[in-house]
């Protein structure tokens, strides 16, 4: 699924051709996506894309009149084309543009969302979300202070968007690894100075992500259609049974809510 560095990089790729667009046209072909297309999409020919946001996985795009809510899901992805373009299989819906472009999704899985609100931060799906991590609301104290009495693993912790939005499965544990923590210790059992690294590691992880364009495992491009190569550098996701690339041991694997997590035994305490 796509995590911050993927929609951050699909949103500045997309915001400078879309902002001050207008819409022309609307065209539906699947409405049955994680979440049914609302009938207020239907009618936004004629309004103009002021900005265009991102608040966890969620991108908002701010119109003269509502805003639009899109998730892309676990295997979607935006693109600019030209009108006349064939449309592509798993391609669902797209929105004509006054440059003669469209905004089009396509997502084989069909797990991605495009709502209108007159209220984004307001909208369940916005509303309990924690801080941003690339911004000083997510600071290592309020890692310490979310973390207490927690007997949670602290992966599980990382991933729950109450503590802090748009920290995914690869994400995390790398976090892990670099802060060497194991992802099934208890977030109770941190020190301050354990947050401290761990808080670090994360934003480390995610400013170097977005300098890759994130990571392509299977079907995520960005807006342009081209890959990601933060996958290259991966020290842990994915590579249980190999070495480590610190210490050359083995790396280990378990299972946290349903999620594989590869981890030095060595390395990470």
């Amino acid at each position: 699924m796509p995590e911050l560095p993927e929609v951050e990089t699909t949103r500045r790729g997309l915001a400078p051709a879309l902002c001050g667009q207008r819409i022309v046209a609307v065209e539906i072909r699947r409405r049955d996506l994680r979440q049914p297309i609302p009938t207020q999409v239907d009618s936004l020919a004629g309004h103009v894309f002021l900005a265009l946001r991102r608040r966890g996985k969620y991108l908002i795009a701010d119109l003269d009149h509502g805003h639009l809510l899109i998730h892309l899901g676990m295997s979607g992805s935006l693109a600019l084309v030209s009108a006349t373009q064939a449309w592509r299989r798993h391609e669902h819906w797209a929105l004509r543009l006054s440059d003669g472009r469209e905004l089009r999704y396509h997502d084989p899985r069909r797990f991605g969302c495009l709502l209108w609100t007159e209220a984004p931060e307001q909208h369940p799906l916005l509303a309990h979300l924690g801080p941003e991590p690339l911004t000083p609301d997510f600071a290592a104290e309020h890692l310490y202070r979310v973390s207490r009495g927690r007997k949670t693993a602290i992966k599980t912790l990382l991933m729950d968007a109450r503590c802090v939005v748009g920290i995914g499965n690869i994400y995390a544990q790398e976090a892990l690894f670099v802060a060497g923590l194991r992802p099934q210790r208890a977030a109770g059992s941190l020190s301050r100075k354990d947050c401290q690294g761990l808080h670090a590691a994360v934003v480390a992880q995610l400013e170097a992500a977005l300098r890759a364009g994130g990571s392509s495992l299977r079907d995520y491009v960005n807006a342009q259609g081209e890959l990601g190569y933060f996958q290259t550098t991966l020290a842990v996701y994915g590579r249980a049974g190999l070495p480590c690339p610190r210490c050359l041991a083995p790396l280990a694997q378990i299972r946290l809510s349903g999620r594989s997590s590869a981890y030095c035994p060595h390395c990470q305490r």
